[in-house]
């Protein structure tokens, strides 16, 4: 049995990882992503940005292991390649939405799974998934209601697949899982990479 621990603060991703038949250890890492995304330099490669913070954040919470397989997550909006995270509030995420409404955007989610062992690393896979969401374009009074449900202002993108942001996207191409903000086939083949099965992830419990 192996310790499947999820480096994240998300609802979402706990609950994909519940109906995927894993109950994780969570543990919050607390890690800056502005100063650290501010540390990639004037213009870093999107995947590269997604991808060395979702590694951060695994890294982050390791030292509390000796036998386990950390998992650290990062999303992010790339239109027209320009990165766009968590809004915070109504008014940024308005101008998200002026933006994005009746166009394509590409939902980026980093991944990295780090496998401790002994208590030391002993392999690390990370990846990046791309997902196309192409948007609706939401009436003004389904905007301001939408935003005034707070919804938006804690995702990145500033909507939601498996939520009330649902009613404003089209259709997507990819892994929706992946736009929930954890992919499941992505992650299935880090695990395997790192040397750890799917069988071991699914005998783990929260201890």
């Amino acid at each position: 049995m192996t310790r499947f621990v999820l480096a994240s603060a998300s609802p979402a991703r706990l609950e994909v990882l519940r109906h995927a038949g894993v109950e994780p250890v969570v543990r919050v890492s607390g890690v800056d992503e502005d100063a650290l995304t501010a540390e990639l330099g004037d213009d870093p490669a999107p995947d590269d940005v997604v991808v060395t913070l979702a590694r951060a954040k695994a890294e982050a919470v390791l030292e509390e292991f000796d036998d386990a397989v950390v998992v650290g997550c990062d999303s992010m909006l790339s239109i027209g390649g320009v990165l766009y995270g968590k809004p915070h509030t109504v008014d940024v995420a308005r101008e998200r939405w002026a933006l994005m409404a009746g166009k394509s955007g590409d939902l980026l989610t980093g991944h990295a799974v780090v496998r401790v062992s002994g208590g030391r690393v002993v392999a690390v896979a990370a990846e990046c998934s791309s997902t196309t969401i192409h948007f609706a374009e939401p009436s003004a009074g389904d905007l301001e209601a939408y935003l005034a449900t707070g919804e938006p202002l804690s995702v990145a993108g500033a909507f939601t697949l498996d939520g009330l942001g649902g009613w404003f996207v089209d259709r997507i191409e990819g892994d929706p899982s992946s736009v929930i903000g954890i992919g499941l086939p992505l992650v299935r083949r880090l695990l395997t990479e790192v040397g750890t099965s799917l069988a071991d992830i699914w005998s783990s419990a929260d201890q």
